[in-house]
């Protein structure tokens, strides 16, 4: 995970091109670029990894990108581009769709079908672009549907596309500042609204499998939990009355995990208090506040759940700074 930046400006002008092609093909399968002012050629990247979820923000000079029928054959990384326009002109073409697209529009592309684009820049000579990279295999949505919406500009002005436009452009904005946990939820985040995005305009909102609906489900459960991890009355309870389902369900959904849901509470709240024992910003907050920020009320129940997970006390924690990973070797055990 983590924001990886690239920029020709950092490379001898003979070398900008080549190497800013070298880098599209690797994110997006192998493309053949073409530019009309190679010598001159500009562009930079950021590329956030949000787990399996990519977010590429692009700036370039106007070119043409082709995808083969033989490139395609040669490497397919297997993903969907979920492209929003910032600025420029975008002309697309793919599964016999063609569409001209502009800022705020949103494109659908896939790599596994050959496609044609033809970017124009603003008066400055740049365009610009947030692509989401999508592999085929984890949008629950039938293939075939998805499809359809290849080369159709899909304009992101209201409802559910101005939600998740907004919602990338609020995470690129915020990449840098942004810890492995939050990278982490908004990674769950930034699936569910583009599987929302998705189905709206395909109607499938109403024909995902059960399998499916259950996975979006622990996704947003894991989500709640995460940003419920210092109410003390956190519960299986609780949480299945929040998703209006039962505590037998969410058992059920939690079974092919390695872990309960109250052991997940647990293990979610230690890392926390395990992060904040060694931030020197929080050097002066006493240990049992520490426990308590995170849902642990009782100062002797947080010293022994501590102990028990990592074998030692969280003061020895903060003394030492150090502590083996949970979900590793030190992983909590047992359950609340």
């Amino acid at each position: 995970m983590g924001l990886t930046v690239y920029d020709t400006a950092d490379l001898p002008t003979e070398d900008r091109f080549e190497w800013w092609r070298e880098v599209v093909s690797q994110g997006a399968g192998a493309t053949h670029v073409t530019s009309e002012d190679r010598a001159g050629f500009a562009g930079s990247m950021e590329v956030l990894s949000l787990g399996a979820a990519r977010i590429a923000t692009l700036s370039y000079a106007g070119l043409r990108s082709q995808r083969t029928a033989r490139l395609i054959r040669r490497s397919d990384p297997e993903t969907y581009e979920l492209t929003l326009l910032l600025g420029g002109t975008m002309g697309v073409s793919q599964a016999r769709q063609q569409t001209l697209l502009r800022p705020g529009d949103f494109n659908v592309w896939s790599s596994s079908l050959p496609y044609d684009s033809q970017s124009a820049g603003e008066p400055d000579g740049s365009a610009r672009a947030v692509v989401l990279h999508l592999p085929r295999s984890f949008l629950p949505l039938p293939g075939a549907k998805v499809d359809r919406l290849l080369a159709h500009g899909l304009p992101s002005g209201s409802g559910v596309a101005a939600v998740f436009a907004r919602h990338l452009m609020s995470v690129v904005r915020e990449a840098q500042s942004l810890t492995s946990v939050d990278e982490e939820r908004l990674g769950v985040m930034t699936w569910d609204l583009a599987t929302a995005f998705v189905a709206h305009h395909v109607d499938a909102a109403d024909r995902l499998p059960p399998h499916t609906r259950h996975q979006l489900l622990l996704k947003r459960l894991d989500l709640f939990i995460e940003d419920n991890l210092a109410d003390p009355a956190l519960s299986p309870r609780q949480i299945a009355d929040r998703h209006h389902i039962s505590v037998r369900l969410l058992h059920r959904l939690f079974a092919d995990r390695k872990e309960t849901v109250s052991q997940t509470i647990r293990r979610r709240r230690l890392e926390r208090c395990s992060a904040d024992l060694v931030d020197p910003r929080l050097r002066s907050l006493p240990v049992h506040e520490v426990g308590r920020r995170w849902g642990f009320t009782d100062a002797a129940g947080f010293s022994r759940t501590f102990r028990g997970a990592y074998g030692w006390t969280p003061g020895e924690h903060r003394r030492t700074h150090h502590l083996p990973p949970v979900g590793a070797a030190a992983r909590p055990r047992g359950a609340f």
